[in-house]
């Protein structure tokens, strides 16, 4: 099985506001690839779950996966076994209160489930020259022009009203 690190970031400009992810992929080939896109209105955790989404959908076949993310949200979902428990609690955390971003969360589901995934949190703004690169890509692009639409968080935020 191949082995690959995913470096992944999210981006919002105001929170919810327009929004951005980045994604960095290194194989053992020393193959690289950069992914990065944006959205009009969206939130920062939701980017931070969608480049990990786009980043594990990049991948052509199974891999061993090292993922590196600064949003302890992400990370901690995994290692701290939250999904789990979420799903156990029909999507309840621990106060009772709903979980966010439900729509993503089930996308990455899939995903974890075709490859080895290890979830390692990494401190954001620092030295780390790829999650700073991720960054650069998430910030960039939530400041592009023609940016995307967030569906399900414009949806929910319509709903809301």
């Amino acid at each position: 099985m191949n082995t690959v690190d995913i470096y992944t970031d999210g981006s919002s400009k105001g929170n919810p506001g327009p929004g951005g992810y980045g994604v960095v992929l290194k194989t053992n080939i020393n193959a690289r690839k950069e992914l990065s896109g944006g959205f009009r209105l969206t939130t920062n955790n939701r980017m931070e779950l969608l480049a990990v989404i786009i980043g594990l959908k990049a991948l052509k076949s199974a891999c061993i996966v090292d993922l590196y993310s600064d949003s302890k949200y992400v990370v901690d979902a995994f290692n701290q076994r939250w999904l789990e428990n979420w799903q156990k609690r029909n999507w309840k955390k621990s106060d009772n209160k709903p979980v966010m971003n439900i729509d993503l969360w089930m996308m990455i589901i899939p995903l974890i489930k075709i490859h080895e995934v290890k979830f390692i949190w990494v401190k954001g703004h620092s030295s780390n020259i790829e999650n700073a690169r991720c960054d650069q890509l998430a910030v960039t692009a939530a400041e592009g022009y023609n940016l995307g639409i967030d569906v399900e968080y414009e949806k929910m935020i319509n709903n809301n009203r």
